[in-house]
């Protein structure tokens, strides 16, 4: 067994000092403290390839976010006495190694749904326990236990979020005093032969620092966390008025709203299913395109009404891409990205599971209309748009001429053409998708590959006929 008188404590998705078993655990009894962070390749790596700056599965805003993070963590850390040790690899190996090379009796590190992580953590675990160090990986980045719901619900999980209300219950915290701060922490221990750095810039990582022409408003950190948190909570009208479906999605100012229990739902889910990100085979009917994303490049953030719009314009609604491509897109470009949350709600938007009122599609005209008449929202992220009336400003392409010109944008020429009709598309949608959950119902759910294509070939020569009729109006025009 290890004699061992230190704990490392390997941080990963949970930056923070305040309200952390894990690193509660560590700091007790421990005569040294290894506080760790592993920059690993497999998300930070400088991919040239990818769509915009970043990596090939994160985004440049991302990125910064997540080392803005580890800067406050690190000043946090210093408070109390420690500092945070930053090494670069393969986690998994670089977490050996130093166990191997340091003076450590316990492990401790959130415990986290990600396949991704749920593999490392196989590795980390197994030599772990050969070597005799104690592993201590408390649930804390979600309010319940997965395998818990899971079990209460005979084995598998609830896919719905009123069943899953009805099996979580209570959480354990209502009735046990909050952890909400560390005075001191033990000193860093002999960290031997181990490469150890500071909080690299995106420099170091090998980005260019103006590569964006514009930087989130978003600062990362546990610090900025609580303080707008804090502003929030003391805007006692806000908080009493505050409706989830009533958000505005033009607010430049509100920060991202990560609902608790709607998070758990999704990671049990996730939990049991790590194929959770991808379809079987053949099993989705819709198309692949792609998309301008304006807000999401330059900020790495979108209000969740209007992540619920673009999700709906592109999968069920109007362009009938299969719901993954909109999928890496947002995983990549968010700065709040969770793989769980992020899946699930892909999922949800397309009506490929969880949700499936597919009949109710956002018009991407009326719904900016409604919250921001002005066109605010798409001037400051489309500026070449900002000269447009906002009679027009909704549907530019509907603008006279003489209006393109004085806004300086003529469409099809500064700004492009509607790549689709909403009215019609959205009724092709719902056509296919009715199509494909008669098919689903007919087969009890036991839907191939080869039923799917026989459905595709059905609604293409369906489509036909129409498509046709359209090129002979033209024709005729």
């Amino acid at each position: 067994m290890s004699s061992g008188s230190g704990s490392l404590m390997w941080f990963r998705k949970g930056l923070r000092i305040h309200d952390n078993p894990a690193l509660e655990y560590a700091s007790k009894g421990s005569n040294f403290l290894y506080p760790v962070f592993v920059i690993d390749p497999h998300y930070m790596k400088p991919d040239p390839e990818a769509f915009s700056p970043g990596s090939s599965k994160a985004g440049l805003n991302r990125i910064q976010f997540l080392l803005e993070s580890l800067r406050d963590l690190d000043l946090n850390l210093k408070r109390l006495g420690s500092r945070l040790l930053v090494l670069k690899g393969e986690p998994s190996e670089v977490l050996i190694r130093c166990l191997k090379e340091w003076d450590v009796k316990n492990l401790c590190f959130e415990y986290d749904t990600e396949p991704y992580y749920q593999a490392l953590d196989v590795k980390v675990k197994s030599y772990a326990t050969t070597a005799g160090i104690e592993i201590y990986s408390p649930v804390s980045h979600t309010l319940f236990n997965p395998a818990d719901i899971i079990r209460k619900n005979g084995g598998k999980p609830p896919l719905s979020y009123q069943s899953f209300l009805k099996l979580a219950g209570e959480p354990s915290w209502v009735s046990s005093p909050l952890s909400i701060t560390l005075l001191s922490l033990p000193p860093v221990g002999n960290i031997g032969n181990c490469n150890i750095s500071e909080v690299p810039t995106v420099k170091r990582l090998g980005y260019e620092e103006t590569q964006q022409d514009e930087l989130s408003p978003f600062r990362g950190g546990e610090t900025e966390a609580l303080k707008r948190l804090r502003e929030s909570i003391e805007n006692k009208e806000w908080v009493a008025k505050f409706e989830k479906p009533k958000g505005d999605p033009s607010a430049f100012s509100e920060a991202s709203n990560n609902f608790v229990m709607a998070r758990l739902f999704l990671h049990g889910g996730i939990w049991h299913s790590p194929s959770f990100d991808r379809m079987r085979g053949e099993q989705n009917m819709q198309a692949e395109t792609d998309a301008d994303w304006a807000s999401l490049r330059k900020w790495g953030w979108m209000h969740h009404l209007a992540r619920h719009s673009v999700a709906c314009f592109l999968t069920r609604g109007d362009l009938f891409c299969h719901w993954e491509k909109g999928r890496v897109v947002f995983e990549r470009l968010l700065i709040d990205s969770d793989w769980a949350i992020i899946n699930g709600n892909w999922l949800w938007l397309s009506c490929s599971s969880f949700f499936y009122q597919y009949n109710r599609i956002y018009s991407p005209i009326s719904f900016g209309k409604k919250y921001d008449p002005n066109g605010d929202y798409i001037r400051h992220f489309l500026p070449v748009l900002k000269g447009m009336p906002k009679e027009y400003i909704y549907e530019p392409w509907t603008a006279p001429l003489s209006i393109q010109n004085k806004a300086k944008c003529i469409i099809g020429r500064d700004y492009p053409k509607p790549v689709v009709a909403h009215d019609s598309a959205s009724k092709d949608c719902r056509r296919r998708m009715a199509e494909a959950y008669a098919l689903n119902q007919k087969m009890s759910g036991m839907v191939s590959a080869e039923d799917l294509r026989n459905l595709r070939r059905k609604l293409e020569e369906d489509q036909k006929p129409e498509v046709e009729n359209k090129r002979q109006r033209k024709l005729i025009g």
